[in-house]
């Protein structure tokens, strides 16, 4: 996303339909222009909120509201305008314009990202952004690779984690994106008949590092990449014995859970795990952070007492 033209004005003309389904949302219906959704900003069975693809507005017959993007979107995250603004300058979403407003947009392979290497991690300045995010290098090199890749003609690195369909997700101090196919990815353990759903392969990744000197249940884990993936995988979730839900603690992550906790009294929402935490990162980050800090206060204690 061109940052330097993202305005108010901009947010409005991007296409909603494209943004719903970056969150997760997909139409039940399609009539002609009309896409009908179960609303995103309120349960309900019955389909009632409505995106008219040609005008590229929106209108939830159930709160009786609707406008453009932005109406939607501080409805949504129940922030002010200048908060969406932000969050969508930092969020990792890759949007299109509507149709009307197209003429001007840049060819997309100018933005396309090119995979040029992919190897066991090595490069020091991957391994301290793992540290900072208290994930042992040992756990990130069983499910990572060290990514080269070329965007805009400049050759880059980050942390990369595959997907089902070939492409990677990739992550570094700097930046947060993803190369083509983008999909899910799931991860198998021989014998597993439950299945352990995240968000984002650095919850996945703090998992791993939690749990890595505790026995667990088997268990297989799909990692979405993206809400968007929610729908495509409900048929794979059902066919476990049991699933457990770890999304993101954030009204994004409500949504989605909410959606795939009607579907089956198998699926459970486990949240409660990191509780006041966005994420199983963010709680790993806080457990260490703590864990640094009371060592560092014994260690003080120690020194004085032995100077008294």
């Amino acid at each position: 996303m061109d940052t330097n033209n993202f305005s108010l004005a901009g947010l409005k003309q991007l296409d909603i339909v494209d943004y719903l389904a970056k969150l997760g949302h997909s139409p039940v219906k399609v009539s002609g222009h009309n896409y009908w959704y179960l609303s995103p900003l309120r349960l309900e069975k019955d389909a009632s909120f409505k995106v008219d693809k040609k005008l590229n507005a929106w209108y939830d017959h159930g709160i009786g509201k609707g406008g453009n993007l932005v109406d939607f979107g501080i409805l949504y995250y129940r922030c002010s305008v200048k908060e969406f603004l932000q969050k969508m300058l930092v969020d990792d979403f890759s949007f299109h314009q509507h149709p009307r407003v197209k003429s001007q947009e840049k060819e997309e392979h100018e933005n396309k990202i090119i995979i040029t290497d992919s190897h066991p991690i090595k490069n020091m300045a991957l391994a301290y952004y793992l540290e900072e995010r208290k994930i042992q290098l040992e756990v990130a090199r069983l499910y990572c690779s060290e990514v080269h890749y070329q965007l805009n003609n400049k050759d880059y690195y980050a942390i990369g984690f595959a997907n089902n369909s070939g492409g990677f997700e990739l992550r570094n101090k700097y930046f947060k994106g993803s190369s083509s196919p983008k999909d899910s990815t799931l991860i198998r353990n021989e014998g597993a008949e439950q299945l352990t759903v995240v968000e984002g392969f650095f919850s996945f990744l703090s998992y791993q590092s939690i749990h890595k000197a505790q026995a667990q249940p088997i268990t297989d884990f799909l990692v979405l990449n993206s809400l968007s993936f929610v729908q495509k995988n409900i048929d794979r979730l059902q066919s476990y014995a049991s699933t457990k839900l770890m999304l993101d603690n954030d009204l994004a992550g409500d949504n989605a859970t909410a959606k795939l906790l009607a579907i089956s009294p198998a699926i459970k929402d486990e949240r409660k795990l990191y509780q006041g935490h966005k994420d199983l990162n963010d709680l790993l980050m806080h457990r260490q952070s703590t864990a640094q800090k009371i060592s560092q206060g014994k260690k003080i204690t120690q020194s004085w007492n032995r100077h008294r």
